[in-house]
């Protein structure tokens, strides 16, 4: 079976919590960019409750344009900050110094396109995460799928935490702001390590059942 999903930057949890139930993952290049989606942003966990990063693109985000030609914007300084706060928020996990150097060159190297950047994304976190599906890009949208579910926009910035049943695990500041479920999978593999795999895979069995 086919998953159609859109092509999220540092994709939620649950983006991959789903994505492990099906053997390939289609993202279409092809469609309009929608502003206030999970495209150019993600969240992480810091001290006094969650963070919302984003990436500024090129002529604004109302512009009516495929998502292949959407541009990233290096007007300001994003790349420097995003590294700043990832490191606020992570240094003291369990794992962070263990992807540190994989993940910081997302964070000073430039990509021209958001979509490829967010595919370059995709392909470190698929290794890291031992995801056995198919990344399929559809670049033309007469393409058709055959026995696809389609879960684009399925979570947005205004409900991604409306889940009655998250994956659970320890987070740095439980403590203080109590458990956030469906964050950046950077929440997840900085504090369970290579074990994020085996998360996943228990929430694919638990799901089916």
């Amino acid at each position: 079976m086919t998953l159609i999903i859109e092509n999220q930057l540092f994709p939620m949890i649950n983006w991959f919590k789903y994505s492990f139930q099906y053997s390939y993952i289609t993202l279409y290049s092809c469609d309009e960019y929608k502003k206030m989606s999970f495209r150019n942003r993600y969240v992480v966990a810091g001290s006094n409750g969650i963070i919302s990063l984003s990436v500024p693109v090129e002529k604004g985000r109302n512009q009516r344009t495929p998502f292949k030609e959407v541009k990233i914007s290096y007007r300001e300084n994003w790349q420097q900050n995003h590294w700043r706060t990832i490191t606020s928020c992570y240094n003291r996990s369990p794992y962070f110094e263990y992807y540190q150097y994989q993940l910081e060159p997302f964070f000073t190297n430039r990509y021209d396109y958001l979509f490829e950047f967010n595919l370059a994304v995709l392909s470190w976190l698929k290794g890291i995460l031992k995801m056995e599906s198919q990344i399929h890009v559809i670049n033309n949208s007469d393409e058709n799928e055959i026995e696809a579910v389609n879960f684009t926009d399925r979570w947005l910035p205004k409900n991604f935490q409306a889940d009655e049943s998250p994956i659970i695990y320890p987070q740095v500041f439980i403590d203080k702001i109590g458990f956030q479920p469906n964050l950046s999978i950077l929440d997840m593999i900085f504090n369970l390590g290579p074990s994020s795999a085996n998360y996943m895979q228990q929430s694919t069995i638990h799901s089916r059942l």
